[in-house]
């Protein structure tokens, strides 16, 4: 008999995944804990292996939760725009300026589903520099930017707040003094935050590599020197930590939305705007 996974279970998942906790996720979506716990667990015996790590702190993916989450995000996304979208015809250009780190993300797939739907319509995803990306904005080739709330070229939206995550080298001792740690390079309210947790937690560390991009943090991590502080989208099999009460506590990012204000009513940018904020 073939198996099928539950668009509710899948939403309960990546809601759990989306907010480090089930206690956290069930305050979002209006369930009770001990409900959302049976709800994961249930897709854990349909998948038949293990999707979460559970610590007091609140959760992290198991190999097997990273296989499945870019598929139930892909899954939700679909479902959403197949709803929405379905018998309208969209047209015209749609200019989305992206993080890197989202860039990196399912984002994109969500946005090239998007395009499918819509043949006639153009999509371009640009993900540059700050400076670049606001000159984008100006000039009216980007329409839309979602990035850190204090690094959007307008005033936001809407925003929503993101866990970040440890990811950890191969071979690398999470207990060690001192703890060494890969950066990001550039000056942000992210890097800044992450270093405010590793001097609150008094743990000794030392910065071993330093990137201003996603794929130099990565390789980094990859190459075993270290620990770095990711979005969970982004966290490779092989980098989860196993033993997360061994590091300190991250904060959380704050994402944001920012529109260009020459494009109200426009129905392909809504329907961009849409899939973004379902998505994200």
């Amino acid at each position: 008999m073939a198996r099928d996974l539950e668009i509710t279970l899948l939403r309960s998942f990546v809601a759990v995944v989306r907010a480090g906790s089930i206690s956290r996720a069930a305050a979002t979506l209006g369930h009770t804990q001990p409900a959302l716990s049976q709800q994961v667990r249930k897709l854990e015996s349909a998948v038949g292996r293990p999707l979460l790590y559970r610590s007091p702190s609140g959760v992290s993916l198991t190999r097997a939760g990273e296989e499945l989450l870019p598929y139930a995000e892909r899954i939700l996304s679909l479902c959403a725009q197949a709803l929405t979208e379905t018998g309208r015809t969209l047209t015209g250009r749609c200019g989305i300026g992206l993080l890197e780190d989202l860039a990196a993300s399912q984002l994109p797939q969500v946005l090239a589903d998007l395009a499918r739907l819509h043949p006639s319509a153009t999509l371009e995803v640009l993900s540059c520099s700050k400076a670049e990306m606001r000159e984008a904005y100006e000039a009216g080739r980007v329409q839309l930017v979602l990035d850190e709330v204090p690094h959007i070229p307008g005033p936001p939206r809407w925003t929503v707040r993101r866990p970040l995550v440890w990811a950890v080298g191969q071979g690398v001792d999470v207990t060690a003094d001192p703890l060494p740690v890969v950066l990001f390079s550039n000056a942000c309210s992210w890097r800044t935050s992450v270093l405010a947790s590793l001097e609150h937690s008094e743990r000794h560390w030392r910065v071993t590599f330093e990137s201003n991009s996603l794929v130099g943090v990565l390789a980094a991590v990859r190459a075993g020197l270290g620990v770095a502080a990711l979005m969970p989208a982004n966290l490779e099999p092989g980098m989860v930590c196993h033993d997360p009460d061994a590091l300190p506590a991250l904060p959380d990012v704050e994402l944001g939305v920012a529109r260009h204000p020459r494009t109200a009513g426009d129905p392909l940018i809504d329907a961009v705007e849409t899939a973004l904020r379902r998505t994200v």
